[in-house]
């Protein structure tokens, strides 16, 4: 990847997050001038290299954001603040639908007044909805969740913004990242994290139904390179990306993995099934097609070794978010001690 010392600054939100932090390392080492901006609330500052230039604020924050757009005049956004989890909210939908459409609508406004060049999106598979494996960017979108839903209304929104205002934007469709700086403390997304806290407290893995559903999970480092990458590929715009890996596990296997990764064998804990896609995976051929120059994929085991000896390193800690719970109905009971109401 060839690095662009002169470019002007980028915005990242959602730096100090999982997916965030990693961006915002890489871009700083290709050369770009980074302002890492996240409210903190299932972040970490020190997720973050010391000599980021942090704001701590949310994207809700409207004028705050209008300041930091007149004082940096940013070249490029990454909007990557949201919170992620795509269970859940069904039982918190105001708050998935004000965090993760209202905070991108400011941000979109702002790029469009302030001339951004181009607005990087991290989009979901969630988007998708069931019945469509593998994934691909041609298939017409039906999200079957809040969460998917909200990510697919900013992706429809910066398509209008582009066609009236002429925003450049770029959209990738991740899906079950996992790595270092990952919240492993977060018990409702990141199942590969929540494996791995769950086998450091010397607690059973908890699996919802038989465990046969099945996803493909995607090694960070596969899906920040192209991420960086098209800021400097100019075919990239206006367009939506699959991004990860492309072979699918069942929880079932990816549980072994993940003990044998740790090196512990755990019990398995069998939860009552949850609603939810039961068979998700993505192509990606579009993705290899365009970013010529990509790595070789990281493989599940090889990824997992590298998260497993980062997490053994880690000490409990947590966030600073405290959910509301709006609706009570249908929510899986082994969520009920963790969400205030």
């Amino acid at each position: 990847m060839k690095k662009n010392l002169a470019s002007g600054p980028v915005l990242v939100t959602g730096a100090a997050g999982f997916i965030g932090s990693h961006l915002t390392r890489r871009l700083m080492e290709s050369g770009h001038r980074v302002v890492a901006l996240d409210d903190l609330s299932g972040g970490f500052r020190d997720n973050l290299p010391a000599d980021a230039d942090f704001v701590e604020a949310s994207v809700l924050d409207q004028d705050r954001l209008t300041k930091l757009f007149e004082k940096h005049k940013f070249r490029h956004v990454y909007h990557l603040a949201a919170y992620a989890a795509e269970g859940l909210s069904h039982f918190i939908r105001k708050f998935n639908y004000s965090n993760n459409v209202l905070g991108s609508m400011n941000l979109i406004n702002l790029s469009v007044c302030h001339g951004v060049e181009r607005f990087v999106f991290t989009s979901s598979i969630a988007v998708y909805g069931s019945n469509q494996v593998p994934m691909h960017e041609r298939m017409a979108p039906s999200p079957e969740d809040p969460y998917g839903i909200a990510k697919y209304a900013v992706e429809l929104d910066l398509r209008a913004a582009h066609e009236l205002f002429g925003l450049q934007y770029t959209v990738f469709r991740p899906h079950n990242v996992y790595g270092e700086y990952q919240n492993i403390g977060d018990r409702y997304r990141n199942v590969i994290g929540i494996f791995m806290n769950q086998l450091a407290l010397g607690q059973p893995l908890t699996i919802f139904g038989d465990g046969q559903q099945q996803r493909a999970f995607s090694y960070i480092d596969d899906v920040v390179w192209p991420m960086v990458a098209c800021l400097d590929m100019p075919e990239t715009a206006c367009d939506v990306f699959n991004v990860g890996s492309d072979e699918p596990y069942t929880v079932n296997v990816l549980a072994e993995a993940v003990m044998d990764a740790m090196g512990v064998k755990g019990k398995i804990r069998n939860l009552a099934a949850r609603k939810e896609v039961i068979i998700a995976y993505s192509d990606h051929g579009k993705l290899r097609a365009v970013f010529k120059d990509m790595p070789k994929p990281v493989p599940l085991t090889e990824g997992l070794k590298k998260m497993a000896t980062w997490a053994k390193r880690q000490k409990p800690r947590k966030t600073k978010l405290s959910l509301e719970l709006e609706i009570e109905k249908n929510l899986p009971d082994s969520w009920r001690d963790v969400v205030t109401r």
